[in-house]
């Protein structure tokens, strides 16, 4: 399976790495226990069983022309299902539906691409941040357990930017950067 991802800023990166970190240090299922080289945090805009040349062009003309957008996180989500997630949930502008739908019209709609997820599909998609996942987790924990306050900001809201893309191959388990 091939996803193509966005990249917070360093700031964000860091700020969700510190989220990472406080729910392992209280024994909660966190994504610091992913020691993998290409796990970081990300928003997921579509997968697709192939990922074409020609496809991966498009995609950097199109991502390369809207980068950088505006990042809201805003407050958890909670996934339920054969896996268990707890995530920071995004909350999308104008600007990065619009991106969205594109990128995952541009792997839809190409044939060799295989299939698409249809949990990404614009009418489902529910954009966030994983901050942990496990199969036996509860996620009883509040917004005042697992975020830090900052200043003049409720626990859980944080603002920056999606700055670059990616293309993560889940069977190679590699990234290649499609902008910046």
């Amino acid at each position: 399976m091939h996803s193509v991802e966005l990249l917070p800023d360093a700031v964000t990166e860091r700020a969700v790495r510190d989220v990472w970190r406080h729910l392992a240090d209280r024994g909660l299922p966190s994504q610091a226990e992913h020691r993998h080289p290409t796990n970081r945090p990300h928003l997921t805009l579509a997968t697709a069983d192939h990922l074409t040349p020609e496809t991966r062009a498009r995609l950097l003309h199109v991502l390369a022309g809207a980068l950088p957008v505006s990042l809201r996180l805003d407050g958890l989500v909670r996934f339920s299902g054969r896996v268990r997630v707890l995530a920071w949930a995004v909350r999308p502008d104008d600007a990065l539906l619009r991106l969205h739908e594109t990128v995952w019209r541009t792997l839809r709609d190409v044939p060799d691409s295989g299939r698409t997820n249809p949990l990404l599909d614009p009418a489902r998609w529910v954009p966030h941040i994983t901050l942990g996942r496990r199969r036996d987790a509860y996620w009883t924990v509040s917004a005042d357990e697992v975020f830090f306050p900052t200043a003049g900001a409720p626990p859980g809201i944080w603002t920056g930017e999606w700055a670059a893309a990616r293309h993560y191959d889940s069977v190679t388990r590699t990234v290649k950067h499609l902008v910046p």
